[in-house]
């Protein structure tokens, strides 16, 4: 993918993966690499397998096979649901964030001011935000604490256009600073966000393509 990288060690290397829901065949045989800089964009219809592949990468699901497994241990996951605590405000939620990911604590006031800034009011039970700042705030950690692979199910869902092309400047620094990121996206990606390699996934013919070309 990253020819400038591609001496380094991968961030993520997987062999000969085939996913399975329900004994139905999704996806497979996959061979994939992400080094350093790369940005994978994972498509396809719905049902085919896509937010099964990234819960794979993350770990939190085996493949039905595999001939090798290499995964990055320094991830964010962020997942098409939020998992925001309703009844709690944007801060504590937050917080919990962080800490269930077992990433470093920060001040009560250095994630107020984050939100702030992002248009996520403070002070009131999350249920009662918009779908957007839901959303700004469930992928406020990627800001926050810095991991190498960023792996995110339809990260622009609910976002408005400035939001958006925050999110796409804030992946452009990760992919610069040498952080890779697959994601899921049922849009075309916003200006800014980083050149990609399209991973289109086939739910009719049940078979994989991975397409060298790169867009943004």
């Amino acid at each position: 993918m990253n020819t400038a990288t591609s001496a380094s060690a991968p961030l993520l290397d997987v062999r000969g993966w085939v996913g399975e829901r329900n004994g139905v065949l999704l996806w497979g045989l996959i061979d994939l690499t992400v080094r350093s800089g790369d940005v994978v964009h994972v498509q396809g219809p719905n049902g085919c397998g896509k937010t099964t592949l990234l819960r794979t990468l993350a770990g939190l699901r085996a493949p039905s096979a595999a001939q090798s497994s290499a995964l990055c241990a320094d991830v964010w996951w962020i997942g098409h649901a939020n998992a925001l605590a309703d009844d709690l405000d944007a801060a504590l939620n937050l917080a919990l964030l962080l800490g269930v990911a077992a990433a470093p604590a920060l001040p009560a006031t250095v994630l107020k001011q984050h939100l702030a800034a992002h248009g996520v009011p403070l002070g009131r039970p999350v249920r009662l935000l918009s779908a957007g700042q839901r959303r700004k705030l469930a992928l406020s950690p990627l800001a926050l604490a810095p991991r190498a692979l960023w792996l995110l199910d339809e990260p622009f869902d609910a976002l408005d256009t400035a939001a958006c092309s925050a999110l796409a400047d804030l992946a452009a620094r990760h992919v610069a600073a040498g952080g890779g990121i697959v994601l899921t996206s049922h849009q075309p990606l916003p200006e800014g966000f980083p050149l990609s390699q399209k991973l289109t996934l086939s739910s009719s013919i049940k078979a994989l393509q991975l397409l060298n070309e790169e867009y943004s």
